[in-house]
């Protein structure tokens, strides 16, 4: 492990272990300051959050998406402030902070059922603090994380996802979809955060315009279970976060399922284009999406 990779792995469990006990306005001011540094930092995430803004914002000026931008980082910052005081919650916290503004019956109505859901949302909000809420109202979900380096960084975040009643699968391994398959034919929810593509083989999709590539993963899925596919908005208000759970995904017609994932997967990148656009500084996509951005990406 090199000596970057040990300060960022001390850092995540320095923050974990001390945020979650300082009074929250402290915390929060502190997060504040830290975003507003980074924003006039202007480093390389910085700079590709304003450049994804612009795809999102295609007629704003200068001024417009500088002031995305910058509010963009805050967000970003706050979901990290949100992520190290989680696990000392109570479930009546949970309960005050995240609201389910349109959709909660289906939802209720998918997990009732007995047949599982594919949940899918953007980078948008506080996921894990949605996925906790879930976890609290329906006794636990399943995701999938990235593999993040150093290792010491990911097995943290592994047991603070566990922690919140989470089963924490890793991306990118062969057994891992099988699982995801299994715990659906169980009735589970399966909840992915799916708008950006980590295999660099994805579906194509056209996304405000121009060509991106997103996950084939929940299409299969819900094809291959009958599952249904529901797009989760999420986005931060003074004091909490709202959510909106939208219908299920349609399954084509009488077509192959090369083309039926394709049509699913366009769906959900539709779907992840309106909430973007509704509340555009609540996407913390600080990484290259579009295929423009990534040359040599080759999609399937």
């Amino acid at each position: 492990m090199s000596l970057s990779d040990t300060a960022a792995d001390l850092g995540f469990g320095v923050g974990w272990a001390a945020i979650k006990r300082m009074p929250e306005p402290v915390v929060d001011r502190a997060f504040q300051a830290m975003a507003d540094r980074t924003y006039r930092k202007n480093g390389r995430g910085v700079r590709q959050l304003r450049a994804n803004l612009t795809r999102v914002l295609p007629d704003a000026g200068s001024a417009v998406l500088d002031a995305a931008t910058h509010e963009g980082v805050r967000r970003y910052l706050r979901y990290w402030s949100e992520t190290f005081r989680l696990p000392a919650w109570s479930p009546q916290r949970l309960r005050d902070d995240f609201t389910v503004l349109e959709g909660l019956d289906r939802l209720d109505s998918a997990v009732g059922s007995g047949g599982g859901a594919v949940m899918v949302s953007s980078h948008s909000g506080n996921w894990d603090l949605a996925g906790a809420w879930a976890c609290d109202r329906y006794g636990g979900i399943v995701t999938v994380a990235e593999r993040l380096k150093p290792e010491g960084l990911y097995d943290k975040f592994v047991a603070y996802r566990e922690s919140l009643g989470m089963e924490v699968l890793p991306h990118g391994e062969d057994e891992t979809f099988r699982i995801l398959l299994r715990r659906l034919r169980e009735g589970k929810l399966v909840c992915l955060v799916t708008d950006r593509d980590l295999s660099g083989s994805g579906v194509p999709v056209d996304f405000f315009g121009e060509t991106a590539s997103m996950p084939a993963g929940p299409a299969l899925l819900s094809l291959m279970t009958g599952a249904p596919i529901m797009p989760v908005d999420l986005w931060h208000v003074e004091g909490g976060l709202h959510g909106w759970v939208r219908p299920p995904l349609p399954h084509p017609g009488d077509i192959g399922r090369k083309e039926s994932v394709a049509a699913i997967t366009q769906s959900m990148a539709d779907a992840f284009a309106r909430t973007i656009s509704e509340h555009p500084v609540d996407w913390h996509m600080m990484q290259r999406l579009w295929l423009n951005d990534l040359p040599d990406r080759v999609t399937a």
